[in-house]
This record gives C-alpha cells, sequence and structure tokens, in this order.
C-alpha cells in the first residue's frame, strides 16, 4: 500500500516532519516558494500542512487531484479558501487550541506594561535620561479585571489575574452562573463591567455582534482612568474613539496586539501618549509554535492513515457506513442551530437536540454536533462540528439529547430548544423530497421556509396593510425579495416573516422596518 504523501510548505518545527514519518506518511518539506511554483507541485500530494505564508487558493485546489487533507498550524484560516476546498471534498483542519496560553501571557504582559508605562520608560533610560518622577504607575493587586470573552484563553487570563490578586468581572454571552463560579470570576452584563473595570481585555471572535464591542459609546461608559488591553482581533475597538477617550484623559492607556487593519502601517493611535503596540504577537513564543506543528502533523496524520477526523472545520466525525444518512440532517441541523443561536440573544443554559420519526432511528451525536457549531458559530470563527461539543461544555451549556419514538406530522424531524431569560425559544426542521432541510415550525409558530443566504426576519403582530409596508421599504431600498414566507399564530395575533433578499439589509432600513406600526422586532440573518 503507497503511502500518504505530504508536503509542509511552510516553516515548522522539524519534529512536525518525524510525526508524520512515524505515523507511516512520506513527507516533503519544500518552503518559500511561489504560487504557480506549488500549483506545480501539489498534485503529488494527499496532505498539505501550512501556517500563514502559503494562500490554499481556488487554482492551488483545482491542481491538487489528489489532495485530501489541509492543516493549518495555528487557528485563523484566512488563507485557505474553504467552500472551494469543502467543493472538492478536501478537508481543512486547524489547531484551535496549540496558542491560547501563549495569547493569555501576552495580554498579561501588556497590561503590565501598561500598568507601569514600562515601554516609554525603558526608552528614555536608554537615551541616557533618568526620568525617575516621570513615570507613575498603579499597582494591578486589588483591581478589577474587566474580561470580555470568557472562553479558552479568556479563562487563562481570568485564571492568571485571581493569582494577581485581582477582581474579575466577565462578560460572555455563553458564560453561565456554573461556569463563573468555577472560574472564580463575577458574571456581569456589559455596561456593569464597563462601568467597574480598571482593566478591560478583549478575548472573543471578531463577528458582527463584537465588531467595535468598544465603541464612542461604549468606552464613555467605561470607569475614568481605565486601562484598555486587545489581543484577540482588530475591528473589535473603534481605534479613532479609543484615540479621542485617550486624549480627553477618560482612558489611561491602552495596549493592541491586534488592529483594524494589518500590517499596521498606520494608526490614529500611534503616537499618543500611554500607548503600547505589538506587531500580533500574541501566538509568538518558541513553545505555541512548536504545539501546533506537532498538533497539525498528528491530525493530518491520523487522518490520512486512520480517518480519524478532529478539528475539522468542515466535516463532521462520521463513519463510511453512517455518511450518506446523516449528511442531510447534519445540514438541517446546522441550520436550525444557526437560526437560533442568530435570534436567541443573552445568556443561553440550556439546549436540548430532540429527534422524532426517522431521525430518531439514526446516530444523534453527529446532529447534535451540527445543532452546535451553528449555534456557536456567531460566537466563534474557528467552530466546526468536532470541536462545538467542546467549546460548549467549556463554556457550561447544558446540552441535552431526547429521542422520541413517535412520528408526527412529518415523516422526521429535529426540534432545537434553548432556554433564555425570556423562556424556552425552540425551531424545528424536517427533509423534503430528496432530503432538502426544510423549517417548519418557530417559536410555536408554524412557518415553511428554506434557510439560505440572505434572510430578513421580522416578528410583528398580524394586522392589514403589513407586508406592503415592508415590501415598500425594501423596493424604495432596491433591495429584491427572493422568496417570502408567513406563519402566525392566530388571526390578528403574533406573525412572523421570513424573507430571502438578494442582497444586504443595510443597518438603517432595519431600523425604518422596525417602527412599522406593529413591529417587534426586526434582524438581518444569514446562512
Amino acid at each position: 500500500m503507497t503511502k500518504p504523501k505530504v508536503l509542509i510548505s511552510d516553516k515548522m518545527d522539524p519534529n512536525a516532519a518525524r510525526i508524520f514519518t512515524d505515523m507511516g506518511c512520506d513527507v516533503d518539506v519544500i518552503t518559500g516558494e511561489t504560487p504557480e511554483q506549488l500549483i506545480a507541485r501539489i498534485g503529488e500530494y494527499d496532505g498539505l500542512a501550512i501556517r500563514s505564508s502559503t494562500k490554499v487558493t481556488q487554482a492551488v485546489l483545482d491542481a491538487a487531484t489528489r489532495l485530501k487533507v489541509i492543516g493549518r498550524a495555528g487557528i485563523g484560516v484566512d488563507n485557505v479558501d474553504i467552500p472551494a476546498a469543502s467543493a472538492k471534498g478536501v478537508v481543512v483542519m486547524n489547531t484551535p487550541f496549540g496558542n491560547s496560553i501563549t495569547t493569555a501571557e501576552h495580554a498579561v504582559a501588556l497590561m503590565f506594561a501598561l500598568a507601569r508605562q514600562i515601554p516609554e520608560a525603558n526608552t528614555q533610560t536608554q537615551a541616557g535620561k533618568w526620568p525617575k518622577n516621570d513615570f507613575m504607575g498603579v499597582e494591578v493587586t486589588g483591581k478589577t479585571l474587566g474580561l470580555i470573552g470568557a472562553g479558552n484563553i479568556g479563562s487563562i487570563v481570568a485564571s492568571r489575574a485571581l493569582g494577581l490578586k485581582m477582581k474579575v468581572v466577565a462578560y460572555d454571552p455563553f458564560l453561565t452562573a456554573e461556569r463563573a463560579v468555577e472560574m472564580g470570576v463575577e458574571k456581569a452584563d456589559l455596561p456593569t463591567l464597563l462601568a467597574r473595570a480598571d482593566f478591560i481585555t478583549l478575548h472573543t471572535p471578531l463577528t458582527d455582534q463584537t465588531r467595535n464591542i468598544l465603541s464612542a459609546e461604549n468606552l464613555a461608559k467605561t470607569k475614568k482612568g481605565v486601562r484598555i488591553i486587545n489581543c484577540a482581533r482588530g475591528g473589535l475597538i473603534d481605534e479613532a474613539a479609543l484615540k479621542a477617550a485617550m486624549d480627553s484623559g477618560h482612558v489611561a492607556g491602552a495596549a493592541l496586539d491586534v488592529f483594524q487593519i494589518e500590517p499596521a502601517k498606520d494608526s490614529p493611535l500611534f503616537g499618543t501618549p500611554n500607548f503600547i503596540c505589538t506587531p500580533h504577537l500574541g501566538a509568538s513564543t518558541t513553545e505555541a509554535q512548536v504545539n501546533v506543528a506537532l498538533q497539525v502533523a498528528e491530525q493530518m496524520a491520523d487522518y490520512l492513515v486512520n480517518g480519524g477526523v478532529t478539528n475539522a472545520l468542515n466535516m463532521p466525525s462520521l463513519s463510511a457506513e453512517e455518511a450518506p444518512k446523516l449528511r442531510p440532517y447534519m445540514a438541517l441541523a446546522e441550520k436550525l442551530g444557526s437560526l437560533i443561536g442568530q435570534l436567541a440573544h443573552g445568556n443561553l443554559e440550556k439546549i436540548s437536540i430532540e429527534v422524532e420519526g426517522a431521525a430518531a432511528q439514526l446516530n444523534i451525536k453527529p446532529i447534535t454536533g451540527a445543532v452546535l457549531a451553528g449555534l456557536m458559530r456567531r460566537y466563534s470563527d474557528t467552530v466546526n462540528m468536532v470541536n462545538a461539543p467542546f467549546m460548549a461544555k467549556e463554556r457550561g451549556l447544558d446540552v441535552r439529547e431526547v429521542r422520541h419514538d413517535r412520528e408526527g406530522v412529518y415523516h422526521t424531524l429535529v426540534r432545537v430548544t434553548v432556554a433564555t431569560s425570556q423562556g424556552d425559544r425552540s425551531v424545528a426542521g424536517t427533509l423534503f423530497g430528496n432530503g432538502s432541510p426544510r423549517l417548519v415550525e418557530m417559536f410555536g409558530i408554524s412557518i415553511e421556509a428554506d434557510l439560505e443566504g440572505r434572510m430578513l426576519y421580522v416578528s410583528n403582530m398580524d394586522m392589514p396593510g403589513f407586508i406592503g409596508s415592508v415590501g415598500a421599504l425594501l423596493g424604495e431600498a432596491e433591495i429584491n425579495i427572493g422568496t417570502f414566507h408567513l406563519g402566525r399564530r392566530e388571526a390578528g395575533g403574533e406573525a412572523i416573516l421570513l424573507l430571502s433578499v438578494d442582497s444586504p439589509v443595510p443597518a438603517e432600513l432595519i431600523e425604518k422596518i422596525s417602527k412599522v406600526r406593529n413591529v417587534k422586532r426586526v434582524m438581518a440573518l444569514q446562512f
């Protein structure tokens, strides 16, 4: 039997190649090639191990006639065309937890540097000055650290801060009361955190919900003299607003490892007193780079030799026998999870995945994994069907699986229910015809719809003229409606409108629709 052949195209720890060899693969280490050289070479390989330099484009994938798996040593996969890889049947893996400690430690290092103004003091001292009286720092002991994002990296920062005798207040939509107790932190909403924190550090992915989470408005809500650290993602902070807040003296200092535009050749913050920056060094330690290189080699070799799937971004853990039956259900489950994840606000403590009819005869674990992947994609850009259950457990989410032997109105049904502060919220779907996923119920209201692309959700009271008003506003904005789905609890009662649209719905239009008479809630959705 021919051994799988792997190409390592970016610089990695030499032990990664040794792992491939020990696990039964042939490996070539050829780095620094041009895109054209990679395209000419890639047809020889079953696996491609990369870091951030290699760009796996559609052209590379078109030439990759044997490729089965791409492994990214690290978290970000912006350099991989994942949809193209999926269409070609190529598994894309990453190593989402290999650099967590390193990033957390960098955040703590920047916090200390801010507290004692170390970079500027160093510069002036080396310039021959002795500015002993110019730098009056602050202690971190007894101060309150505000943690925005309490996942893997955030929880490590919290443990380090507690060891420094700090108080930790955490905001995270998925942080449960039980998990907060385990971490030793106080769970709070965002306004409370902003008002109380002496230091704020961010550990959340960049999504539509977290973009500019520290906006001008939110920065104004912070405690005067606050110091801010961001080692997560550029775009979480409005840099111009932060500059203004620092100039006014409201924010005492800021330390950024990430920027809205990278490489950051220019920023309004450059040159601002008490501003510290580093060039995206969060994962840059010897240990982290070794960890992610060894981890990706183990994952890829296990897949190529044994068929094991770990940290795959575009493939669930399935046996060859289960895959044909389960894949349509997983597509349905992921859409239902995404729908309820986009619509359910606040802290989610419990989720129930129920199957009945034909679905009850199948392996429910991949269905559950698909629901969780859809649900948590709103909060994490590295979530997948393999690591979603782990991430849910880490956040204290109580996941329940329920099988019903009965067969109801539909021959097969998947229902997803989450417990929120407003009560339980439930959506359900089935498979139609050739296995196409279809929404059939939403918050107790019967409504049939395909969940595809861009959609607009409107909750309203069932009154004459409503549809015309919404349609007119969309028409005025030159937004074309693809499909139109309606459901209502009863005549004159609560109703739901789901529209598929051909272009994004801007925030100002959502605001206009929300002001239409009898409208209760409006949201843009993306599938």
